[in-house]
């Protein structure tokens, strides 16, 4: 399961599982609108555990509007379906995954290179979710010159 925020092109969360069922899309949700906050519309194709009722209630309570595609035409859900194709093309059709586990990990670190590193040319070639700090921590002697 993919989320994808269609103004930034950002991949809000990958869920990996070998089955996806309407509780494991309330919880990615839920994940993102905590730190993102309730977006105003949701939009996804028609697979039952996007429409079941426990999730259209659910969106409903938070305050967030469905947008649902039309059975069979995928060009209405453009971003989704492009990032869903880069995402078999880099990565899910050149790889083995022995574990659920290592499948996670890998699609996890393609995730972060690719909102944080990854050229986008309908962005300008430039990622969606630049890295503007460094992840490395200052040498010992540098934190302690700093307090």
């Amino acid at each position: 399961m993919t989320l994808i925020d269609e103004f930034t092109r950002e991949c809000l969360a990958i869920r990996v599982a070998r089955r996806i069922n309407s509780l494991c899309v309330i919880e990615a949700m839920a994940d993102v609108m905590l730190t993102r906050g309730v977006p105003e519309h949701i939009r996804s194709d028609n697979r039952p555990e996007m429409t079941s009722k426990i999730v259209r209630s659910w969106l409903a309570s938070v305050g967030a509007r469905t947008l649902y595609i039309e059975p069979g035409s995928p060009w209405e859900n453009g971003y989704c379906e492009s990032f869903n194709g880069k995402l078999c093309d880099e990565i899910l059709n050149g790889e083995i995954f022995y574990s659920l586990k290592e499948a996670k990990a890998v699609i996890g670190q393609w995730r972060s290179h690719y909102n944080t590193a990854r050229p986008h040319s309908s962005l300008g070639y430039r990622p969606p979710a630049p890295q503007a700090f460094s992840p490395v921590p200052p040498p010992l002697d540098q934190a302690a010159a700093m307090q």
